[in-house]
């Protein structure tokens, strides 16, 4: 058992799997003290999320839905990952997937654009935005965090004043994508037939896998992640071996901020939601993706896993019931549990505590026992 829980990937397993039961207990707590009488149905219903529709037709109609919406959260989640694995804190993922939003949906509605101009947009306007964040760390060293957290609300800004020449002219939203122009919504490749004729399938799914994949190779298996993971842990150093530390920051930063731009295509290129011109709020898929990394142990397959359950859960919480809740109460429960998947790096230290403990305590008791024995003789 000892043996397992060393492991990195068993640790990231047991640590997520820790925070999400507490997660939930907390979210029936909640719900106890609220209203007893419908507690247990709701926590249960946030849980099956879709399997609490009877029919399986339907079922797999809405598990597309939550399918959707995984893939933008992805893409979010592997551009937190890949700058923290680069030693960087990419809070700006949320901006820049406004960047992403703002450019494939402009492209659309106002240029006519197909769709994989569309998405080549969008990874460009989050990589710009990332290489802003780039520069001012690797230059003029101001913290990412706080170049990222402003430029997350201008991106907001900029994108309610942009979009608002695209949007309709009886309602705050923008113009329907399928009406306006078909060619710039993503191809379905016939995944759509394979889950319920859901028609917000698109080829997202097995482009966001492959992509999670290839970040996985990058930073675990090339030349290019060695590199950045050096500058990340030690610039000075990275210097000293022949590295440019400033280029690598950049690099990362682009990369991060392009995942994030394609985040947004993902979405709003399969016509499953529409951009809210007057909205006050920063998108919630950028800093849900810090949730999604650090519960997926900042492993990009891990992330994939760890995205799909938060966006269940997230599309779970419609189902409680609102006879005795509010319903913010679903919002509420999905926040305990995403705030408590930032603990998972905590849990995986606490464990490997104990772990190093045990072991001194049972190198101590043999060598007191080796003593023991000398003495003996």
């Amino acid at each position: 058992m000892k043996k397992a829980l060393k492991n990195p990937g068993v640790q990231a397993f047991v640590a997520s799997i820790i925070c999400i039961i507490l997660g939930l207990l907390i979210g029936y707590i909640v719900l106890l003290f609220i209203n007893p009488q419908g507690a247990a149905e709701s926590i249960t219903n946030v849980i099956k999320n879709f399997f609490t529709w009877s029919k399986p037709k339907t079922q797999l109609k809405q598990f597309g839905n939550t399918l959707a919406k995984t893939m933008p959260l992805l893409m979010c989640s592997l551009s937190i990952l890949f700058a923290y694995k680069v030693g960087l804190f990419n809070i700006g993922a949320a901006g820049q997937y406004v960047a992403g939003s703002c450019a494939c949906l402009y492209a659309a509605l106002a240029w006519g654009w197909s769709w994989l101009p569309c998405m080549l947009f969008a990874i460009c306007a989050g990589a710009v935005l990332g290489a802003v964040v780039g520069i001012l760390k690797a230059y003029c060293n101001v913290n990412e965090v706080i170049s990222g957290i402003m430029l997350n609300w201008i991106s907001l800004y900029s994108a309610n004043t942009i979009l608002a020449k695209v949007k309709e002219v009886a309602s705050p939203y923008t113009m329907y994508i399928t009406d306006v122009n078909p060619s710039a919504i993503l191809p379905n490749a016939g995944l759509d037939k394979l889950i319920g004729n859901n028609k917000y399938v698109t080829i997202a799914v097995p482009l966001a896998l492959v992509i999670a994949i290839v970040i996985s190779i990058i930073l675990n298996k090339t030349k290019l992640g060695y590199e950045l993971k050096a500058t990340g842990s030690n610039k000075n150093a990275a210097r000293y071996a022949g590295m440019k530390e400033n280029q690598n920051i950049i690099l990362t930063l682009v990369i991060a901020g392009g995942l994030a731009g394609l985040g947004a295509s993902m979405l709003y290129q399969t016509g499953y939601m529409r951009w809210e011109c007057t909205q006050s709020s920063v998108p919630g898929m950028g800093f849900n993706g810090i949730a999604a990394a650090f519960l997926g142990g900042l492993s990009p397959i891990g992330a994939i896993f760890s995205s799909f359950f938060i966006q269940h859960i997230t599309d779970g919480g419609q189902y409680v019931n609102t006879n005795f809740y509010s319903s913010q109460i679903s919002d509420l429960i999905s926040s305990v549990i995403i705030y408590l998947c930032g603990f998972v790096l905590f849990i995986k230290i606490t464990m490997n505590n104990m772990i190093a403990k045990s072991e001194d305590r049972r190198i101590q008791k043999q060598k007191t026992a080796e003593t023991a024995g000398k003495e003996a003789d």
